[in-house]
C-alpha cells in the first residue's frame, strides 16, 4: 500500500512540475529528458522489482527536489535571459542528473553512461538557450548527483565510483555479496 502511495505522490509530482515554454527544439528536449531521467531511473526499480531501490529513490528524488527549490528560493539568482531570478542551481539539470546517477550508482555504468550523456546535454541545453550560467548547472549536476550517491546503494555486481581526496585521486571498487 504505501509503495503505491509513494508511487502515486512521485508521478504527481512529475507531472505537475511546471514545464517552461520551450522556445526551441532544445528546450523542449531539456524539458522531456528532466522528467524523462527521473522516470526511467524509478521505471527500473520497478521492472526489477527493486523495493529497497525505490525507497532509495524516493529519498534521493525528494532530497533533490527540496534542495534545488530551497536554493532558489533563498538566492534568487537572475537567469541570463532575464525571465526572472530562479536561476541558482538548475531544477532541469538536478533532477536529470539525479535521475542519472541513480542508474549509475544503483545499477552500473551500463545504465548510467547513457543517462549522464542525455543529463548532460540538458546542462548543455540550459546554458546554450541562455536559461542559465555554467555555475547554475554544475551547481544542479552536484545536487542531483550526490543525492544519489548518498542515498543509493549498488544493487548487484561490482560498482566502480571515481574518490577523490586531499592525497589524491582514485577509483573505488564494490560489490555486494
Amino acid at each position: 500500500m504505501l509503495k503505491s502511495i509513494l508511487a502515486v505522490a512521485l508521478a504527481t509530482v512529475l507531472v505537475f512540475t511546471p514545464l517552461q515554454q520551450a522556445s526551441a527544439n532544445s528546450d523542449t528536449t531539456a524539458d522531456v529528458l528532466r522528467v524523462v531521467l527521473p522516470a526511467a531511473a524509478f521505471g527500473m526499480t520497478q521492472y526489477l522489482d527493486d523495493n529497497q531501490g525505490a525507497t532509495q529513490f524516493y529519498f534521493s528524488f525528494a532530497s533533490t527536489v527540496a534542495a534545488t527549490y530551497a536554493l532558489k528560493t533563498a538566492i534568487h539568482k537572475n537567469r541570463p535571459d532575464g525571465s526572472d531570478n530562479d536561476a541558482f542551481p538548475s531544477g532541469h539539470t538536478s533532477m536529470a542528473f539525479q535521475g542519472a546517477a541513480f542508474l549509475q550508482r544503483r545499477y552500473g555504468w551500463q545504465y548510467g553512461a547513457p543517462a549522464y550523456a542525455l543529463a548532460s546535454y540538458v546542462g548543455y541545453s540550459r546554458v546554450k538557450n541562455d536559461h542559465h550560467d555554467t555555475s547554475d548547472v554544475l551547481a544542479g549536476a552536484l545536487i542531483g548527483m550526490a543525492a544519489s550517491y548518498y542515498f543509493a546503494e549498488p544493487f548487484y555486481g561490482v560498482q566502480v565510483a571515481p574518490t577523490a581526496g586531499l592525497n589524491g585521486l582514485g577509483l573505488h571498487f564494490s560489490k555486494r555479496w
